[in-house]
């Protein structure tokens, strides 16, 4: 009985599409690469794949992520389905998107390579194919809320860091430029932060301490940065 339902109803192809970012000289890239199929053959697409038959979208997602980058244990978030019936010309395909965050010093450049992968700046983006850019520009919404509530910069930065390099990420990622001074002062406030005795001496004769997350940094979540930082 239950058989004789499903085939009243068509079937329907399921994909992952992963928006893979990474942080690089003070930009925040996006991993991107040829499709290599009709349709849109050989145009700029976000990396993704098919559910296999015996595996979870999360599942099919993280397989995609380490075939693509060789990376495994890295930060990874669902954000929107997209299933507009026509919003794939080959077939019905409903696709979930994720965006992950990764340490571009850290994937396999073998990899890569071979998917002909290239990592583009987020403020030079060729066009993509599909819904692509819209799965992006739901995925940088998603990860400035995230940068809203939580502290950002152990998925993107080295494991020490320089207040400098934290502000210009997050510069980066909300695509504005926060005050020094008032970025300086609000980020210490929260506490979560541990400074080191060491500094970095290439930016001034003065140098600036390195820093690195707390475990209560990793665990915790706190009052909305974003609006923390730009409080008078």
């Amino acid at each position: 009985m239950t058989n004789l339902v499903y085939r009243n109803y068509t079937k329907h192809y399921l994909s992952v599409d992963c928006v893979i970012l990474g942080y690089e000289e003070e930009e925040l890239k996006l991993l991107l690469y040829p499709r290599g199929f009709a349709p849109e053959e050989g145009k700029w697409s976000l990396l993704g794949g098919f559910v296999n038959e015996n595996e979870t979208i999360d599942n099919a997602a993280l397989r995609v992520l380490y075939n693509t980058t060789g990376l495994e244990e890295i930060y990874l978030e669902q954000v929107h389905s997209f299933s507009e019936p026509d919003r794939d010309p080959g077939a019905r395909v409903v696709s979930i998107a994720y965006y992950a965050l990764v340490k571009i010093n850290q994937q396999d450049i073998d990899l890569v390579r071979e998917h002909g992968a290239h990592w583009w700046p987020l403020s030079k983006l060729p066009d993509l194919i599909f819904d692509h850019r819209r799965m992006v520009d739901k995925s940088i919404e998603r990860l400035q809320q995230k940068a809203s509530s939580q502290l950002i910069g152990s998925e993107l930065l080295p494991e020490t860091f320089t207040l400098i390099q934290l502000r210009n990420l997050y510069n980066a990622i909300f695509l504005r430029t926060f005050d020094p001074g008032n970025f300086r002062r609000k980020i210490l406030s929260l506490d979560v932060l541990e400074r080191l005795d060491i500094k970095d001496m290439s930016g001034s004769k003065k140098g600036a301490f390195y820093y690195r997350f707390t475990q209560k940094s990793l665990d915790m979540k706190f009052k909305p940065i974003f609006n923390l930082i730009n409080q008078d």
